[in-house]
C-alpha cells in the first residue's frame, strides 16, 4: 500500500523525482481506512511502501510522521496481523520508530534501508548520505533494540568513480555488518541523470565481476544466517500450493523480494501458521507445519 508518491531526494543516479515529481504524503485517514477495509476482507499482511516511508509527513511540515501514522493504524485496526515497512532512508530511522517496532509485535521486525554503497566518496558522488559511521551506529541501535530484526539493503556496484579500494570498502562493510538480506544492482546510466555524465565510468566487465564477488560473499552470509534458524519455529504466511509443496514467508521475507519457506504437503493458503524449520538453503528455508491450520 502506497503511503506517499513522488520523491524529493536528489540521488544522482535516479530519474524518479523528474518523472513523478516531489514527495507527496497521502492523508493518514485515507491510509487507515484502506488498511481497515483490507483487514476486514481477510488480508493478513499490509506492506507500507513509498520511495522513502520514513519521509512520511515531511511535505506537510511534520517531524517523525511515520511512527505517528503507525500508531494510528494500530489503534484503529488492532487485529491486523502483520504490518511491514519498506524503503527507509538511513538518516530518518528515528528512535521513536525503533522503539515502536520493538514494542508492537504487529510491526514486523524487518527494516529495508537501501544504502547504495559503503564508501564515503562514492556516496558523495551519488548524492547520498556519506557518513558511514553514522550508518553503522544506526544498524547497531536497531539490533540492540530488536535482537531478532532482519536487516535488508541494496547496493549499486560499478558506479562512476568506484575504484578498487572503494569496492573493497563495500565488501569489508558487507562482511562486517552481515545483512540478513542484500540485493545488488550493476550501475546502468539513466539518460538525463547526473550520474550518466560523470567521469570515470567503470567498464562493463569490471562491473559484472564486482557484482559476482559481492553476491558470492552475501550468499555465504545468507546461508549461515539461515542455518541458525534450523530447529526453531517461525510463523509463516502460506501463499502458494503446487505439486505437494506449500510456499510460505516469514517476517524475514518481503513479498516478491526475499526467500521462501518450503513446506512439504498442501496446506490452506492465506493463513499464518507456526512452521518448524528443518533445513536451510542459501536464500530459502525448509520447514514442516507444527500444527494443522
Amino acid at each position: 500500500m502506497k503511503i506517499a508518491d513522488g520523491c524529493s531526494a536528489s540521488c544522482a543516479f535516479c530519474t524518479i523525482p523528474r518523472i513523478k515529481g516531489p514527495y507527496r504524503s497521502r492523508p493518514p485517514e485515507a491510509i487507515v481506512e484502506e488498511v481497515r477495509a483490507l483487514v476486514e476482507a481477510g488480508v493478513k499482511e499490509i506492506v507500507l511502501i513509498a520511495q522513502d516511508t520514513t519521509a512520511y509527513g515531511l511535505d506537510r511540515g511534520e517531524r517523525d510522521g511515520l511512527p505517528a501514522l503507525l500508531e494510528r493504524i494500530l489503534g484503529a485496526v488492532p487485529h491486523l496481523r502483520w504490518l511491514r515497512l519498506m524503503y527507509a532512508f538511513p538518516g530518518r530511522v528515528s528512535e521513536r520508530l525503533i522503539q515502536l517496532m520493538a514494542t508492537h509485535p504487529q510491526v514486523l521486525p524487518y527494516v529495508d534501508i537501501p544504502l547504495q554503497h559503503a564508501d564515503p566518496e562514492v556516496l558523495r558522488r551519488m548524492q547520498r548520505p556519506a557518513d558511514v559511521e553514522k550508518t553503522r551506529a544506526l544498524l547497531d541501535r536497531l539490533r540492540a533494540a530488536i535482537p531478532h530484526v532482519a536487516l535488508r539493503t541494496t547496493f549499486i556496484v560499478g558506479y562512476p568513480g568506484e575504484t578498487d579500494a572503494a569496492f573493497q570498502r563495500l565488501l569489508d562493510f558487507v562482511r562486517e555488518v552481515e545483512f540478513d538480506r542484500l540485493g545488488a544492482f550493476i550501475f546502468s546510466p539513466e539518460p538525463g541523470t547526473l550520474a550518466a555524465a560523470l567521469p570515470d565510468q567503470v567498464p562493463d566487465p569490471v562491473k559484472e565481476e564486482r557484482y559476482r564477488v559481492l553476491m558470492e560473499i552475501q550468499q555465504a552470509i545468507s546461508r549461515r544466517k539461515n542455518q541458525a534458524f534450523v530447529g526453531q519455529t517461525l510463523d509463516a504466511l502460506l501463499e502458494g500450493v503446487g505439486e505437494g509443496l506449500t510456499l510460505g514467508r516469514t517476517y524475514r521475507d518481503a513479498p516478491e523480494i526475499d526467500g521462501w519457506v518450503l513446506i512439504p504437503g498442501e496446506w490452506p493458503v492465506g493463513e499464518i501458521v507456526p512452521v518448524r524449520i528443518t533445513s536451510a538453503l542459501e536464500y530459502d528455508l525448509w520447514g514442516e507445519i507444527k500444527e494443522t491450520p
